[in-house]
């Protein structure tokens, strides 16, 4: 019955995304819509073909995949560390989470440039500005999910005598692992997003650099194509993350 209802709502999904394209389809090749600025999504899937056919995409698919996989997983990894610690030192987060607050609050896009100027053209100004944005949205939701483990479960644990590491392994990452989970889904978009912003304020490969060619010489096709590549990618990463979460998850049934 699951893998019915799964593949009912895969059908509806796919519907969807079909009526959304003809009607757009439709609607450009009717005059409704201009296509200098709205291209038709034939002429979108052309270009994307073109460009894998030929393999101009490889180079810049490669370079945004590799500063978006490494904003992911630094992000993430120092995300989950100091969330954890900060969960379970609750004076010393009390002391900086002001500051905290405040590095979170400040405008990314303000920050790129000044990342361009500190780490120059190359993938790592672009890394670190993905890393400022996983970052804080992985640490608020590990150290929420730590500081919401039922103080009961902990208590009894400490009780049996488990170590601070038991207790850890045992109680508080499985515990907070689907606020974690819940992060990652989030950060994936959010470091491609951040990547392609550095790419397109200053760069010399990567898909951002390729939609800021084509908005220069006015090619709505190309941006288009540029942002369903993207989005392909992050779909497919999503996949990915899912089938580790159900397996990491797998003892809550």
């Amino acid at each position: 019955m699951r893998a019915k209802g799964n593949l009912g709502i895969l059908a509806a999904q796919i519907i969807f995304g079909a009526v959304v394209l003809l009607s757009w389809q439709a609607l450009v090749s009717a005059g409704k819509l201009d296509k200098f600025f709205f291209s038709r999504p034939s002429d979108i899937a052309a270009r994307i073909a073109q460009w894998f056919r030929t393999g101009s995409i490889w180079p810049h698919l490669a370079v945004t995949l590799e500063e978006a996989t490494l904003a992911f997983v630094l992000g993430a990894a120092s995300g989950i560390v100091f969330g954890f610690a900060l969960a379970r030192a609750p004076k010393i987060g009390a002391v900086l989470d002001p500051y905290i607050r405040v590095l979170n609050a400040l405008p990314r896009v303000v920050l790129a440039p000044i990342f361009l100027l500190w780490f120059g053209l190359g993938i790592w100004s672009k890394v670190v500005l993905g890393i400022t944005v996983v970052f804080f949205i992985v640490f608020f939701n590990t150290h929420q999910g730590v500081r919401d483990v039922d103080k009961v479960i902990v208590n009894n644990s400490r009780m049996l005598g488990a170590s601070e590491w038991q207790l850890a392994r045992h109680v508080l990452i499985p515990s907070a692992l689907t606020w974690v989970f819940s992060s990652l889904h989030i950060s994936i978009g959010f470091a491609m997003i951040a990547v392609v912003v550095g790419e397109y304020l200053g760069a010399a490969r990567g898909v951002g650099y390729l939609i800021s060619q084509a908005e220069g010489t006015f090619d709505t096709t190309g941006v288009f194509a540029g942002m369903a590549v993207l989005s392909a990618v992050v779909l497919l990463v999503g996949l990915g993350v899912n089938r580790l979460e159900r397996w990491l998850l797998r003892w809550k049934g």
